[in-house]
């Protein structure tokens, strides 16, 4: 309960200054997550200690389904900004980060990692560790894709990237699981028919569902049977009913969100009305909470981060995420400046937190390979630090930048 209560006092303070933060080099996800590391270094006698082993595995196997939740909400929240006209008109940039970008990822960093760790973890366990680290979080990323200093094929892009490379990454780790002899509690399907599941229900039900869901919403409202407030939480029930209902039956519920947000959009006409609103009533509640306890449960871990590791999160944020984006946008005509600038805001939180917590779950950190953890906590640490001082600044820089060159661009298509 002292948790909760340094959490809810927190939000509010956060929630007092929010206008004042706005633009700032301070973000949510960041004062959240060295609140939570701070509460646990100077607070013991309040917060009490987690233990490395029980502590950590326990708290994290309670924390795993509300941080299924939360992203799948954030997610939710984001695609409802999304014009499916759009996405199916300007779908190359995000095509190419996804279907290019996000495997020579996985590559890349497995490749690192092998390298680095140098025999401390055998190939597949480091492709497990890339995979962790491949998709970007929409919730650390919020500042750039909102950002109206952006050009919207940009935003667009980046936004579609972390919307669906969540959902992207999970036939992968199943598949790196298997491989390093590691197989998931009650997987009983090939790993194609795990990945033609994932992929199709995922899709099939997000639409159904927000499609389906946005035409109640309209006739509703046209017939004057819904309350102001009552939007907020019919939008509440979509984001989750999507995650749930795809899980259930075997499909992604990450992918079946994102899609179900699209699909709102798409059938209700209002929906663009109470997107902002229901992100900062509920996504941004269920995030500062994730990144606050992320806090708590990493900073037992932070003595162990070696010189090795913390090289490891720099590489996974720059050259594991960049020099694959620069291969994927070859030949889409864009800037110099635009490659850097997708390269390096693909940030790791929220999606990374919660395959790092689905690989503790399959495994007791007996079993666990401490170098995944530790490698996982420094680099979503540096991320949420990094990606939320540089994205004010350098949202202003690159709009500087693009004001020096023609107005029909590719970025500006």
């Amino acid at each position: 309960m002292t948790h909760v209560i340094i959490f809810l006092i927190l939000v509010f303070v956060v929630s007092l200054l929010a206008k004042r933060l706005e633009g700032t080099i301070i973000t949510g996800p960041m004062v959240f997550t060295f609140a939570g590391v701070s509460a646990y270094f100077l607070a013991p006698p309040l917060v009490g200690r987690f233990s490395e082993t029980t502590g950590a595995e326990a708290a994290g196997a309670t924390i795993l389904t509300v941080a299924e939740v939360a992203l799948a909400i954030v997610l939710f929240g984001d695609a409802t900004r999304i014009r499916l006209r759009r996405v199916l008109d300007r779908s190359e940039l995000a095509t190419r980060l996804l279907l290019i970008g996000m495997p020579l990822t996985i590559v890349l960093g497995s490749l690192v990692g092998y390298w680095l760790f140098a025999g401390r973890i055998p190939f597949w366990e480091a492709a497990i560790l890339a995979t962790i680290l491949a998709p970007t979080d929409a919730s650390l990323g919020a500042v750039v894709v909102n950002s109206k200093l952006v050009p919207e094929s940009i935003r667009q892009a980046l936004s579609v990237e972390s919307g669906l490379n969540d959902g992207l990454s999970m036939p992968f780790f199943v598949l790196f699981l298997a491989l390093a002899g590691i197989e998931l509690h009650g997987f009983s399907r090939t790993w194609l028919q795990f990945t033609v599941m994932q992929m199709g229900l995922g899709v099939l039900l997000g639409l159904a569902i927000g499609w389906l869901g946005g035409k109640l919403l309209e006739w509703s409202e046209q017939k004057g049977w819904m309350h102001s407030g009552s939007h907020l939480i019919a939008l509440l029930s979509l984001a989750i009913l999507a995650w749930g209902v795809a899980n259930s039956v075997g499909g992604n519920g990450f992918i079946a969100a994102f899609v179900a947000g699209i699909a709102l959009r798409w059938a209700y006409n209002n929906a663009v009305d109470h997107a902002e609103e229901f992100e900062e009533s509920w996504a941004h509640l269920l995030v500062y909470f994730i990144f606050y306890f992320f806090g708590l449960l990493a900073a037992p871990w932070l003595s162990h981060i070696t010189a090795t590791i913390w090289l490891y999160a720099v590489f996974s944020l720059t050259l594991v995420r960049m020099a694959p984006v620069a291969v994927a946008l070859m030949g889409a005509r864009l800037k110099p400046g635009t490659t850097l600038f997708m390269g390096w805001f693909g940030p790791r939180g929220l999606a990374s937190v919660v395959l790092g917590l689905i690989y503790l779950e399959e495994l007791s950190l007996i079993e666990v390979n401490e170098n995944i953890i530790l490698a996982v906590i420094a680099t979503v640490l540096l991320s949420v630090l990094a990606h939320g001082v540089s994205a004010a600044p350098l949202s202003k820089l690159y709009a500087r930048y693009l004001a020096g060159h023609d107005a029909n661009a590719p970025e500006f298509a």
